[in-house]
Parts: C-alpha cells; sequence; structure tokens
C-alpha cells in the first residue's frame, strides 16, 4: 500500500495482501484495461476530496488505460467551509455523493456498490473530507471512526489482495481499520513549516500502524524536455 503525499498521484500501489507485500507498478502497459474504482469524500479541499489531487489520480490512470468508476458514500458532509474565506458556512448542508459528482461530472456511484469483483484495485484521493466524512479523524483523532462502507471497501481489497492506494491524509483509514498497515503521510517533522500536518504521522503509530518515511527520485530521460510527455518519466523509491 502506498500512500501519496501532495497533489501528484505516485505511479507504484504498495498492495498490501494478508500473506505479506507487493509491488505494483502502473505504467503506461500494465495500467491498460485496469479496472479502478476511485473513492471521493465531497468537493473542495478544506471540506471533501482535493481537487488536484483526484485530478492528478484520473489523469494519471486516463493515461494508462485503465477504465475508471468513481464512488463517494451517500452521506451528509461533517460540514460546509467557505472556501474564500476558510471559514464554516454555518447555514449550509451538503451530501458527500451530491457534492463529489462535481469532480466525476455526474458519472458516480453510491460507495454501497463499490465490490472487489468488479475492480482490480481502489485509489482515495485526500483532501479533508477523507478525515471528516469518510472518518471522524479530523475530530476525534486516533479514536476516531471510520465510515462502514470504507472500512469494509479497505478489508475486501485487502482481504482479496489488491491494491489500495492513499493519497495525503488518507492513509489515516487503512492506518485505522487494517492492522498493522505501513503508511506514508510525509515526513515526521514539520521542518520549519515545510511539513504542516507531520504530526498525522504520530497520530499513525497511535493507530498501531507504522509510518514509514520515503525518499523517491524523480528519474528523467537524458534527452527530456518540456515539450515531452510526462509519461516518459519514471518515480523511484
Amino acid at each position: 500500500m502506498l500512500a501519496c503525499r501532495g497533489p501528484a498521484l505516485c505511479t507504484a500501489l504498495r498492495r498490501a495482501a494478508p500473506g505479506g507485500l507487493a509491488s505494483l507498478h502502473c505504467s503506461a502497459r500494465r495500467c491498460r484495461a485496469a479496472r479502478v474504482a476511485v473513492v471521493l469524500s465531497g468537493c473542495g479541499v478544506y471540506d471533501g476530496t482535493e481537487i488536484h489531487e483526484a485530478s492528478a489520480v484520473l489523469v494519471h490512470l486516463s493515461r494508462g488505460g485503465a477504465e475508471v468508476q468513481m464512488y463517494a458514500p451517500d452521506v451528509p458532509q461533517m460540514h460546509v467551509i467557505d472556501h474564500s474565506k476558510g471559514q464554516p458556512a454555518e447555514a449550509e448542508s451538503r451530501n458527500v455523493l451530491v457534492e463529489s459528482a462535481r469532480i466525476a461530472r455526474g458519472k458516480i456511484a453510491s460507495l454501497a456498490k463499490l465490490t472487489t469483483a468488479d475492480h482490480d484495485a481502489v485509489i482515495f484521493p485526500g483532501g479533508f473530507g477523507a478525515a471528516k466524512n469518510l472518518s471522524t479523524f479530523a475530530v476525534d483523532g486516533k479514536d476516531c471512526k471510520v465510515n462502514r462502507e470504507v472500512e469494509r471497501v479497505l478489508k475486501d481489497f485487502h482481504k482479496a489482495g489488491k491494491p489500495i492506494g492513499l493519497c495525503c491524509i488518507s492513509p489515516v483509514l487503512a492506518a485505522k481499520v487494517l492492522s498493522g498497515a505501513e503508511v506514508t503521510v510525509g515526513h515526521e517533522e514539520e521542518e520549519g513549516g515545510k511539513w504542516p500536518y507531520a504530526g498525522t504521522a504520530g497520530a499513525i503509530k497511535e493507530l498501531g500502524a507504522k509510518h514509514c518515511v520515503k525518499e523517491v527520485t524523480i528519474s528523467f530521460p537524458g534527452n527530456f524536455h518540456l515539450g515531452r510527455q510526462f509519461r516518459n518519466v519514471s518515480l523511484k523509491e
């Protein structure tokens, strides 16, 4: 299981199989015809899915030829944030599935319909929705509860030995429901504000999971220039 920090989608997913770990590299060749579920948590970084992350995930899967279906839980949002002010909009209430449909251009299904039989992998983009709508981590920390459908999906894919991709804050979901999971949310120290949510790594450890700090090297071909497509760029741990 690989947890990606930031808006860019990492190109490898570490599979958390019951019997051990294996790697699946999502190259254009290997992703072709893969059926991938993408689970959204609303629309907007502070109360739903981080749109840049969702877009990066979807672009990468599209370039790889994967068949994508988007899902979201049909539940109310924890609250609504006015993103122009960064403050709660007290008089508003919104539905996670309805808001997620904005990103999916309407082509979205209730998370209750997501099954391992229909998909080869599942990816959770980040955004505070993962900590507010898919779980209560934003409020309850290590004592959080995870949406029952999210928990079911994670456990089912883990049991089936199928890849689980987790971006940004969403690794806390796996840390909560998969005993002994190994995940990454970035660095464990703030480094002068460079990693403002470094405290999440400590919470992951309190959940009984292992936090792994990964150094990633971006490798460019020798003749690479800006006019070429980024599919020629490789990402290595």
